[in-house]
């Protein structure tokens, strides 16, 4: 039996479905599968925080059920998601990883999760996620740091951490994400899978703050990218609560339309002129530069101009965390919150009005370029991924970082310009970690985004040195007599509970 289970956790969800459809696979098969796998792998990683099995056993058996019957069935039905602890689920903890809403149940569902029960997914858990999101290190005094699958002891990325962990290890075949300096990508790329950062309004988020911010958006995460884009047509629609969001058809983005690689025209950048990048990232970038060369009509390198953009981005995130924190006791907030919140409280009028200018120049470079380019690619990251007790990276490539986001330049660059983004895994670093390819496409491409990276995607994996890199389980799966007492008496680390189970919050 548990071949059989190993054996349906590694098929897409796009072929989990299929069969499902078929009759040939049960949703409660399924869902029992990734409950088994949580159970045995999460201890060593702490990706799943909140659980609701009972719940989601009982929507399995009605999907299972509505199959037998042969019910017109919906995209996603019966396929166990994941929800990262920043959106509200309807009767499940939702903690955001704050202290102040260790005890948090909401009684609606976030508009998103509503949307993906409504297409068929069954809510299975919570994913861990940084004190309110803030930050690319998974870790918070709720349920304690998530480590890397491919090495617990590093850091998973963030704020999207969980999510990319529970689908590296086939806990979960989808789970949702939001990014707003790259917190959809960050992980995606640590981890080895699919995160997209989508066009802002594109996907609805009715819970900003500021309604009109570009900078948060939300977005789906998976294995491989015609999972993403399968998950995305039903995360997709207009709600008028949200001033940023449209009407959009789900078959613009699912099915993914077949692309000829030989007709792509592609820019590409280590740096943007402007991030902090190890040598060693710089390198395999330029190895995989080399390695799609061949393959497509067009590699070129692209400029484009970021001056200021490390200014814009401190005003922008600033004043979105002053919208959202200002009237929350700051004795409940984590270090990065309370960063921002002091930032924001001596920006003027004037810095914000400059910040628009500068992300309005930046927009217009990057659709300039994207005018010569069907896409744009970088390293999502500028490098490997570093042990979790170390909050952020306070030197890349001998420089000091001016605070606990700069690190993340290649990625908040790009959200800056508005455009579309994904991180495609593409092999590994030269530490033996999971690489992650930036693509950017141009304005409201999404789905133009994920038909390219699909191929992208398909000529990388026949090769080994640039496949998606896949975590070794047994590691993860052996016992750890140590974590009866990690999760009895938690340890402190700078004043962080080290979490080892998941069933409760510490």
């Amino acid at each position: 039996m548990a071949g059989r289970a190993d054996e349906l956790l590694a098929l897409p969800a796009v072929e989990q479905r299929r069969l499902i459809g078929r009759r040939a696979l049960s949703p409660v098969e399924l869902l029992q599968a990734c409950i088994a796998r949580i159970e045995a792998v999460n201890p060593a990683v702490n990706a799943i925080c909140a659980t609701d099995f009972e719940r989601a056993l009982a929507a399995a058996t009605a999907a299972e059920a509505a199959v037998m019957r042969g019910d017109a069935l919906p995209l996603l039905h019966g396929l166990p998601l994941g929800v990262k602890d920043l959106l509200d689920t309807r009767g499940l903890l939702t903690t955001c990883g704050n202290v102040a809403m260790r005890g948090h149940i909401p009684d609606a569902d976030h508009g998103l999760v509503a949307r993906l029960r409504a297409a068929g997914a069954i809510v299975a858990c919570k994913t861990n996620t940084p004190d309110l999101g803030a930050g690319a290190n998974t870790r918070n005094l709720v349920w304690g740091a998530t480590g890397n699958p491919f090495d617990p002891r590093l850091n998973a990325g963030g704020s999207s951490g969980g999510s990319a962990v529970a689908l590296a290890t086939g806990m979960l075949p989808l789970a949702t994400g939001s990014d707003t300096g790259g917190s959809l990508r960050i992980p995606a790329a640590w981890c080895g899978v699919v995160g997209l950062r989508t066009s802002p309004g594109l996907v609805a988020n009715r819970a900003r703050a500021l309604g009109w911010s570009g900078l948060p958006v939300l977005g789906p995460m998976a294995r491989q990218v015609a999972d993403a884009a399968f998950m995305l047509a039903a995360c997709i629609g207009l709600d008028r609560q949200d001033p940023l969001s449209h009407a959009a058809d789900p078959a613009s983005v699912w099915p993914l339309p077949e692309v000829d690689v030989s007709r792509l025209r592609v820019g590409f950048s280590e740096d943007f002129g402007f991030a902090a990048v190890e040598p060693g990232i710089r390198r395999t970038l330029r190895a995989r530069v080399a390695a799609i060369a061949p393959h497509v009509a067009v590699v070129e390198p692209v400029a484009i101009d970021m001056r200021d953009a490390d200014f814009a981005f401190d005003v922008a995130r600033a004043e979105a965390f002053l919208a959202g924190f200002a009237d929350v006791d700051p004795a409940s907030l984590g270090p990065n919150v309370r960063a921002n919140l002091e930032l924001a409280r001596g920006i003027s009028l004037a810095d914000r009005a400059r910040a628009q200018v500068v992300q309005t120049r930046i927009a217009r470079d990057f659709a300039r370029a994207l005018q010569g380019f069907d896409l744009i690619v970088a390293p999502v990251l500028p490098m490997s991924p570093f042990p979790w007790t170390e909050l952020y990276a306070e030197v890349v490539d001998g420089q000091r970082m001016a605070n606990y986001y700069r690190w993340l330049a290649l990625c908040y660059g790009v959200t800056l310009s508005t455009h579309p983004a994904l991180s495609l895994p593409c092999g590994r670093d030269e530490a033996g970690m999971p690489f992650g390819l930036q693509l950017i496409g141009r304005l409201r491409g999404d789905a133009e985004l994920l038909a390219n990276a699909h191929a992208l995607e398909q000529l990388l994996a026949a090769d080994p040195a640039t496949a998606r890199a896949v975590p070794d389980l047994a590691p993860l799966c052996a016992p750890r007599p140590e974590l009866k007492a990690i999760v009895t008496h938690p340890p402190v680390f700078e004043g962080l509970p080290v979490r080892g189970g998941f069933a409760a919050p510490v």
